[in-house]
């Protein structure tokens, strides 16, 4: 997260034109105290529940970030085996870390058991082929699809009815079979709406819906509610009231386990909520473009960095930190992909010149992790700022990167 201070824009207390001097552009850069608050929010929130709030990795797997998020107490959410494994390289302990797959093979869920992970299981086929082979040995937890769309963009929304993710409530019934038939030890169930929460009350009739088919399911020992916990894009932007959630959903809870006959844990899987607002992703202005109709501001950066905008019309709020004091004029903010690979239309910026330093903002979650090599471009280096210190945890790719993985003669 940048800050103006005395003249200058900052990220953690270090200025920016002093992080790109030293490591280049472009340059993702993430604030650890921003993680820390975020983390300590979400606890506090929910402070009268036992809650765990597993890290969802997907959406920024660096290990440096993955420790620091264990170091402040957080479990870790993984979708695949690789996160899985990329976990246990991070000092996450098995127990600490839950595994929820989507249309994977059965061969990928026995390497899951192998490590010894908690297996979270979305799809009635899997459930009936784990059944058969594993029986009651290996405890699992269940996706359920609520069937409520809890956010306002149908593209990153996953508990409506369309959705690939999750097992029908309207299945259970099917499932209750499986379960009883090859005797199943189903101690956790699973809900994930998806992102961008915007009705506390929406969700809340979600959660009541998994209470309900939590009753079905003597041994729990956990329920998750996922997350999708919207944070402010824009200057003015709304966001998730976590207090809000935490009060009224921790209430309901602790009705449930006094029903249910015993406390259960309160799990959660935020990642967009943990580390979006954390990053700052740094570019160089290569060329300024006018055209009959736009002026192009042309960056050292494109989708194969930075897809969101592309992918999902994400927003990105775009700072000049270079001219400060300039005159406002409007941009459109491009990358130097052989593709329409736009950042932002018509953004209101300080006086934009060749060479100067683009900021944008909610650059955390769902960047690197996206990033690719298209164009045969290098991904970025990555920077972590903590306790006043620029610490580089990803090197700038280079040719040999690229090539490392080729066989020609």
């Amino acid at each position: 997260m940048i800050q103006f201070q005395d003249g200058r824009y900052t990220i953690g207390g270090m200025p920016i034109h002093e992080l790109v001097e030293q490591f280049d552009t472009p340059l993702y850069v993430y604030d650890a105290m921003i993680m820390e608050r975020q983390f300590n929010r979400l606890k506090q929130a929910f402070s009268g529940c036992k809650t765990r709030i597993n890290f969802a990795c997907k959406a920024l797997n660096t290990i440096r970030v993955m420790r620091h998020l264990h170091d402040l107490g957080a479990c870790l959410d993984t979708v695949s085996i690789q996160e899985v494994w990329l976990g246990l390289k991070a000092g996450y302990a098995a127990h600490e870390i839950i595994y929820t797959p989507n249309c994977v093979s059965m061969e990928e869920i026995d390497l899951a058991v192998k490590e010894g992970v908690m297996i979270n299981i979305d799809n009635i086929s899997i459930l009936e082929q784990f059944g058969v082979k594993y029986g009651n040995s290996v405890p699992i937890c269940i996706r359920i699809n609520p069937h409520v769309m809890a956010g306002g963009n149908i593209n990153i929304s996953t508990g409506h009815i369309d959705s690939k993710f999750g097992i029908s409530i309207y299945q259970m019934r099917h499932v209750q079979r499986i379960v009883e038939n090859t005797h199943l030890n189903v101690i956790g169930l699973h809900m994930h709406t998806g992102s961008d929460i915007v009705d506390v009350d929406i969700f809340l009739r979600a959660a009541d819906i998994l209470f309900e088919q939590a009753e079905g399911f003597p041994n729990l020992t956990f329920i998750d509610f996922g997350s999708g916990f919207k944070v402010p894009y824009k200057p003015d932007d709304y966001s998730t009231d976590i207090e809000e959630l935490g009060s009224k959903l921790s209430e309901r809870f602790k009705r449930f386990c006094d029903e249910y006959g015993r406390e259960l844990e309160l799990w959660f899987e935020p990642g967009k909520f943990l580390v979006s607002e954390s990053g700052t992703f740094l570019v160089k202005v290569n060329v300024l473009k006018q055209t009959t109709s736009a002026m192009f501001a042309g960056v050292d950066s494109g989708l194969n960095h930075l897809i969101r905008p592309m992918l999902y019309n994400g927003y990105h709020h775009i700072t000049n930190v270079s001219n400060p004091d300039g005159a406002l004029r409007l941009y459109t903010v491009v990358g130097y992909i052989c593709e329409t690979d736009t950042f932002g239309w018509d953004r209101k910026l300080h006086e934009v010149r060749e060479g100067d330093i683009l900021a944008f903002s909610n650059a955390g979650a769902y960047g690197m992790t996206m990033s690719s090599n298209y164009n045969s471009r290098f991904r970025p280096a990555e920077l972590f700022i903590k306790d006043g210190k620029a610490e580089l945890i990803r090197k700038r790719e280079s040719l040999d990167d690229i090539l490392r993985n080729q066989l020609f003669e």
